[in-house]
C-alpha cells in the first residue's frame, strides 16, 4: 500500500508515478542526521548506516550494510566480541544505554567514540534490533563543555549576563544580572530596555544594534546607566562586552540575538575620578601659589588664586571682604562689600572692584551673611525651582542671573574673619558637595592670606 494510502488521504497517483513506501524520507532523514547512526537486527547484522558515520570511519554504507557485527573491520578482532555484547545488550536493557570504545577507519586508524544505542521494537512490541548513534568523543566533550559553559554562566556567574533576541530585548538573564537590573529573571524578559533604564539605553542600543549588524567590538566599553528601582534611580557603570550569537544550522550566519556581559565598576569609576580630581585640584594649587608669588600686589595674588580655582569647578566666583577690613568673634552687624569678582559675560581674569568700598545689600538671611556669621561653608541651591524663579532666586542674591548653585567659603585669617569667598554654579553643572566645599576652604586660605597682607601693607 502507498504511503497516501496509509496515512488516510486520496490523493491519486498518476499513471506513470510510482508507489513510495516511505524507504527514500528514511533514508533522507538519517542521511542529514549530525551524529552518525546505525543499525542492527535481532542477529547482530548492520542494516543501516548514515553518512556521518562514513565520514567518521570511511565505509561507505554498501561496504557497512550487510556485515555481521563489527569484527574484522570496525573493530579490532580481539575487541570485537566485547564491543558487540556491550552494544546488543541494549535489546535487553530499558532506556539507552551509553558506552565508550574504539572503532577502526578504513584508512587503519582508531577513533575513540561514545555511543548511545537502544532496543528498536517490532510490531509485536518485542525487540527487533538495536540502533546505535554515536560520534567523536572529543566532538561531544566540546557539546557539553558547551553546555555547562551556558548553565555556569546563567547560574553560577559573578557577572551579569543577558542574551538579548534580535529586538533588543532580554531573552534570558542570569540571577547577578537581574539584581543589577533591580528585577527578577522571569519579570525582565521581554521588556524594553527602556523599562528598566533611565539613562544610557540610547547608547546601550546603539552598542546591541552595531554588534548585531557589524559584530563584536574589540575591547568592552565601559557605560553609564541609570537603573529604575523601587528605591529610585541608581547611577552604575557596567564594563560591558558584547558577542554576536548566530545559527550553527545555518549554511549563512543568522543573527539570533547579541550575548551581554557586564561588571558593574561603578565603586572602581568613582575612586578613579576621585583621585584624578583630587590631583587636577592639587596641581592647581600648586600653580595658582607659583603665580601668586610673583603678584607685588597682594590684592592682585588673591585674584590670581581665585582664577586658577575656577578652573572645572564653578562658574563664577565672588570675594566680599567685611567692611572696615576685619571682624572679631562676636562683633556685629556684618557689611560686606565687592573686593573680587570674576567676568559675568565673556571669560577673562578677575576684575578689583573693591575701591569705592560701597557695601552690599544683601538681604537677611543671605548665604554669605550666615558663612561669615558662622564661620564656616554654607551651601544653597535653586535647582529644583522653575528656570524663571532660579533667575530671580539668583538676583535676589545679586548673583549672575544664571546662578542655581552656591558655596560660600569664609576667609580666616589670624583668628579673624576677613571676608567671604563664593563660588556659583550653572544649572548644567551638579551641585557642590563636601569635597567641594573642602576644596574651597583650601583656596579661601589663600585668599584670605592675600588679603590679610595687603592689609598689613596698606597699615606699613
Amino acid at each position: 500500500m502507498s504511503a497516501s494510502r496509509r496515512s488516510g488521504t486520496t490523493d491519486e497517483l498518476g499513471p506513470d508515478e510510482p508507489e513510495r513506501d516511505g524507504s527514500d524520507l528514511l533514508a533522507a532523514l538519517l542521511d542529514g542526521m549530525d551524529a552518525a547512526l546505525c543499525a542492527f537486527d535481532a542477529d547482530g547484522v548492520l542494516t543501516h548506516w548514515n553518512r556521518e558515520a562514513e565520514r567518521i570511519l570511511g565505509w561507505t554504507a554498501a561496504e557497512a550494510v550487510g556485515r555481521r557485527g563489527f569484527a574484522g573491520w570496525a573493530v579490532r578482532t580481539a575487541d570485537a566480541e566485547e564491543v558487540e555484547a556491550r552494544l546488543m545488550s541494549a535489546m535487553e536493557a530499558p532506556g539507552r544505554q551509553v558506552h565508550e570504545f574504539a572503532l577502526l577507519t578504513k584508512d587503519g586508524g582508531r577513533v575513540l567514540v561514545r555511543t548511545q544505542s537502544a532496543a528498536v521494537r517490532g510490531p509485536d512490541g518485542k525487540p527487533a534490533g538495536v540502533y546505535c548513534a554515536f560520534s567523536e568523543v572529543h566532538t561531544q566533550i566540546d557539546l557539553e563543555r558547551s553546555i555547562a559553559l551556558s548553565e555556569a554562566l546563567f547560574e553560577d556567574a559573578s557577572w551579569g549576563v543577558v542574551l538579548v533576541d534580535a529586538d533588543l530585548r532580554p531573552a534570558v538573564v542570569n540571577a547577578h544580572a537581574a539584581q543589577a537590573l533591580g528585577t527578577g529573571r522571569t519579570s525582565v524578559l521581554g521588556r524594553p530596555l527602556g523599562e528598566l533604564l533611565s539613562q544610557g539605553v540610547e547608547e546601550l542600543e546603539s552598542a546591541l544594534t552595531h554588534v548585531l549588524s557589524e559584530g563584536a567590538p574589540p575591547a568592552p566599553a565601559e557605560m553609564w546607566v541609570s537603573v529604575r528601582t523601587a528605591e529610585g534611580e541608581k547611577r552604575r557603570c557596567w564594563l560591558s562586552g558584547f558577542l554576536r550569537l548566530a545559527s550553527p544550522l545555518a549554511e549563512e550566519p543568522v543573527p539570533l540575538g547579541v550575548g551581554w556581559l557586564f561588571q558593574d565598576v561603578t565603586e572602581a569609576k568613582q575612586t578613579e575620578q576621585e583621585a584624578a580630581l583630587l590631583r587636577f585640584r592639587a596641581n592647581q594649587l600648586h600653580r595658582a601659589a607659583r603665580a601668586a608669588a610673583e603678584c607685588e600686589d597682594p590684592g592682585e595674588a588673591a585674584a590670581v588664586h581665585l582664577d586658577f580655582a575656577l578652573a572645572g569647578f564653578a562658574d563664577h566666583a565672588l570675594v566680599d571682604r567685611v567692611a572696615g577690613g576685619r571682624l572679631a568673634d562676636g562683633e556685629g552687624p556684618v557689611r560686606l562689600v565687592r573686593t573680587v569678582a570674576t567676568p559675568a559675560g565673556s571669560p577673562g581674569p578677575s576684575l578689583i572692584t573693591g575701591k569705592a568700598g560701597l557695601p552690599l545689600r544683601y538681604g537677611e538671611g543671605h548665604p554669605a551673611l550666615q558663612c561669615v556669621e558662622r564661620a564656616g561653608s554654607v551651601r544653597a541651591d535653586a535647582a529644583a525651582a522653575a528656570a524663571e524663579q532660579a533667575r530671580e532666586w539668583a538676583l535676589a542674591r545679586q548673583w549672575p542671573r544664571d546662578s542655581v548653585h552656591a558655596l560660600c567659603a569664609v576667609l580666616r585669617s589670624r583668628g579673624r574673619t576677613l571676608g567671604v569667598v563664593t563660588f556659583l554654579r550653572s544649572a548644567g553643572r551638579n551641585r557642590f558637595e563636601r569635597a567641594d566645599a573642602m576644596y574651597a576652604e583650601d583656596v579661601a586660605v589663600r585668599i584670605a592670606m592675600a588679603l590679610d597682607l595687603e592689609e598689613l601693607a596698606g597699615k606699613a
